[in-house]
């Protein structure tokens, strides 16, 4: 069957299920008058055509013409949290509501969660990509999409990122440049382009300055604190321990902090990806690379809205880079000590 625009209409349903649209129209509403051989007629026209239904006329009852979907990994990590919360604010103050889902890291649910966003004819899309291609082939019906934290490959759409390369390898030199030459890398699994980045920066760094990368300072099995914990726990026992410590990520920093505490040993150095709360009330305060979420939300949100309100959204740059810093706060700038068992307890005098 040839579609006038190449997108099927519920007419064409109709027609390829020989039913009006009225009927069709029924079967989408699930109503109850509607023949069950009838309702498996346009079912089947339904998914013949690949028809998505179109709630445009919904979503303006609702008012949700005005509606901006933001996808992330977890709203209950630290970070996005406060990403999502920015860009709710900006969105807001210029009359966008905003609907919120998490995809878990998971690339279906992803495709499936914006196409979603998609039918509901949301003004934007704002997806923190699980991939670079993680959207590639999905239908957006000319949607403007913006992908926060990581670059994805879309056709005509925005990137908002941080350097992660660059500052990973800012804090690894920096560390160098404090002494240190057995540093440890905590991650979760790279399979996001971010913590590939910070990898790579890593390395990078420990190359400039011709020091050896260990592959067991280099740990990627950290999703969470808990195993943070079991992670430090084994580095510190290792017969040549690392001097210095750098997470990759805010949710790690948290697992550190204590476990450094926990052991005795908040004399290793420690620069953390991601500013937190008590990052500079602790002793030492923490050093971090701090990136913010609040910087990266807002840069967001706003070239979701230069898009929209852009006659030549085409001339909009594809990557915004947010700038980002290290800030010095005593935990990163310690100088390597020696373990606990190698420290010599001098002799008691005994008195005459």
């Amino acid at each position: 069957m040839s579609l006038a625009n190449g997108e099927p209409t519920l007419k064409d349903v109709a027609r390829l299920a020989s039913v009006s649209a009225k009927t069709a129209s029924r079967v989408l509403n699930d109503h109850p008058s509607v023949s069950d051989a009838t309702r498996a007629a346009v079912v089947q026209a339904m998914q013949t055509l690949d028809y998505q239904p179109d709630e445009a006329a919904r979503s303006l009852r609702a008012g949700t013409d005005r509606l901006v979907g933001v996808v992330v990994d977890s709203i209950g990590d630290v970070f996005f949290a406060q990403l999502v919360a920015t860009i709710e604010a900006v969105l807001g103050d210029a009359g966008y509501r905003v609907l919120i889902a998490s995809s878990n890291r998971d690339a279906r649910a992803e495709r499936d969660t914006v196409q979603n966003l998609v039918q509901r004819r949301c003004a934007g899309v704002i997806v923190s990509p699980t991939g670079r291609d993680s959207l590639v082939g999905v239908r957006l019906r000319g949607i403007p999409v913006v992908f926060v934290d990581r670059v994805g490959d879309l056709l005509g759409a925005q990137s908002v990122v941080a350097d992660d390369f660059g500052l990973a390898r800012l804090a690894t030199t920096h560390l160098i440049e404090h002494g240190h030459r057995r540093i440890a890398l905590l991650s979760d699994q790279p399979v996001v382009e971010t913590t590939q980045r910070r990898h790579e920066g890593f390395r990078a760094a420990m190359a400039e300055a011709d020091l050896p990368v260990d592959d067991q300072l280099v740990r990627s099995d950290c999703p969470g604190a808990s195993e943070v914990m079991r992670v430090v726990a084994s580095l510190l026992t290792l017969d040549n321990p690392p001097t210095a410590l750098i997470s990759t990520n805010t949710r790690l920093s948290l697992g550190v902090v204590p476990a450094l505490h926990q052991h005795g040993r908040t004399d290793i150095a420690f620069v953390a990806f991601g500013d937190f709360a008590l990052a500079e009330s602790l002793s030492p305060g923490v050093t971090v690379i701090d990136h913010s979420p609040e910087a990266v939300g807002s840069a967001a949100a706003q070239t979701l809205l230069d898009r929209l309100r852009s006659a030549t959204p085409d001339a909009l740059k594809p990557i915004t880079i947010v700038p980002a810093r290290l800030i010095e706060r005593g935990s990163g700038e310690l100088s390597p000590r020696t373990a606990p068992s190698d420290r010599r307890t001098p002799p008691i005098k005994e008195e005459a």
